[in-house]
């Protein structure tokens, strides 16, 4: 300080003879330090990368347990609709034995142990051993229960379909979700070095400082410990990086990172969404709204099929039985047709607890029902909301970053001067960082917001 105030002495005393004199030589230009640093090197690559939006599908299609699971679901209630119907059909049935007395071997016996008698006058008889068979069919008249419990199957189908739709709409948004957030880890680590080297850089600006005698050792030390302080950012941005290829890994099925290529459109990526999803024409079509409903309506069936218990049921059987004779082939003993009437009476108040559970899982649906109902209008409302608020964001943040880059260019030209001390170096170089993270991550907030936006709103069918 005392040297740059006796030259700001020599200077004004020696004014006069300085402007007869040649005139002053233009300012030397900012000093450009040349750093060098093993974290500097960008992040490696993913042992694996997508390139588009419809590889990444299609690897989710083919790997997404969720999805398996699903359809599983769906073969469940197809499976169980066709078990419904089963009850409401004809039911035939063949049976086939060979009967053998070992105490009496010359006894015919038929297929239950029982001797089978033939008048004396027939023109046949029973072989021995004995084989025989029996025919029967069973028919339903009237079973309303059963009736009732096919609707209730029919129900149940229509909302695992309607989940599968819900599950394929989930997944299509968590992987749009993932994608961004890893291109938006992928920007961060390069923000964070480039930062970590405009900090290295002004580190050897303060050394430089310090060797010319214009600066302190307390210049150098503020200097050094932020670029302790950007490394430590650099740190942990290779980290989340990390942590989000993992994320996109397991969200195409696959354990291990996986990286977005350079060629990936992310700008694109809500229009590549579009062929793959339709808007929904009203917020009730919602994939998860109307499973919600069918299920209300299934457990309703369900409760009006127990309840249906209570009711007597119809049907006809039909029996034919046949055994070998001598001479053969055979005959056919009986054929008999029935009409079956069946009332309950008592059964220790089993189907009353049935009726009970049942209207109990009815009540539980229609809460869920309501439950979703609430939630996806708040995740709509909060979804069209977040596009106009990401945007404005996103334009607050590129005016701070502007004005943060341009107060760190005028602080560090004021440093090389003499003008500016260290402390304001390195404040304006760490809102710098931090300004140029913020604006990078609105920007992807802005991608996200306008998928989300589409996403909360269509309906996907793979």
């Amino acid at each position: 300080m005392t040297s740059r105030i006796a030259l700001l002495i020599l200077v004004l005393t020696a004014g006069p003879a300085l402007a007869d004199q040649e005139p002053l030589l233009p300012s030397p230009p900012p000093f450009q330090p040349q750093v060098d640093d093993p974290m500097l090197v960008p992040a490696p690559p993913a042992s694996k990368q997508v390139g588009t939006w419809e590889e990444a599908l299609g690897l989710v299609r083919e790997r997404s347990t969720d999805l398996r699971i699903a359809e599983s679901n769906v073969q469940r209630a197809e499976g169980r609709w066709r078990q419904a119907l089963a009850t409401l059909l004809p039911n035939g049935r063949v049976s086939a034995g060979v009967g053998l007395d070992l105490l009496h071997p010359s006894l015919a016996v038929g297929p239950t142990g029982a001797p089978l008698i033939t008048p004396a006058d027939a023109e046949y008889r029973p072989t021995v051993p004995l084989a025989s068979g029996a025919v029967s069919l069973t028919q339903s008249v009237v079973d309303v229960g059963a009736w009732r419990g096919l609707s209730s199957a029919s129900a149940a189908e229509d909302s695992a379909q309607a989940n599968l739709q819900d599950v394929q709409r989930r997944l299509t948004l968590g992987l749009a979700r993932t994608l961004v957030a890893t291109v938006a880890a992928e920007r961060a680590t390069e923000i964070n070095r480039v930062g970590l080297r405009r900090a290295l850089e002004r580190a050897a600006l303060a050394q430089r400082s310090l060797e010319l005698g214009a600066g302190t050792q307390l210049d150098v030390v503020r200097v050094r410990q932020d670029v302790e302080v950007a490394r430590q950012s650099l740190i942990s941005g290779d980290e989340q990086l990390r942590r989000a290829r993992e994320a996109l890994g397991l969200s195409l099925g696959l354990p291990q990172e996986v990286g977005v290529s350079t060629s990936f459109q992310l700008q694109g990526l809500v229009e590549q969404t579009r062929a793959t999803c339709t808007p929904l024409k009203a917020l009730g079509e919602r994939p998860d709204l109307e499973a919600a409903r069918a299920q209300v309506e299934s457990a309703h069936a369900s409760t009006r099929q127990a309840s249906a218990g209570y009711l007597p049921t119809l049907g006809i059987n039909s029996n034919i039985n046949a055994f070998t004779t001598e001479p053969g082939p055979g005959r056919v003993a009986t054929w008999s047709i029935a009409a079956v009437l069946s009332v309950p009476l008592w059964e220790g108040g089993g189907r009353a607890g049935i009726v009970r559970e049942r209207a109990g899982l009815e009540q539980q649906a229609a809460e869920t029902l309501e439950r979703t109902r609430r939630d996806v209008e708040v995740e709509v409302a909060r979804a069209r909301r977040s596009v106009d608020v990401a945007e404005s964001l996103v334009k607050t943040a590129t005016e701070a970053r502007e004005l943060s880059a341009r107060t760190d260019q005028l602080t560090r030209r004021a440093f090389e001067v003499g003008r500016g001390s260290s402390l304001e170096l390195v404040q304006s170089g760490a809102a710098l960082r931090q300004a140029e993270l913020a604006l990078a991550l609105r920007e992807f907030e802005l991608v996200q917001a306008r998928l989300d936006a589409f996403l909360t709103e269509a309906r996907c069918d793979w």
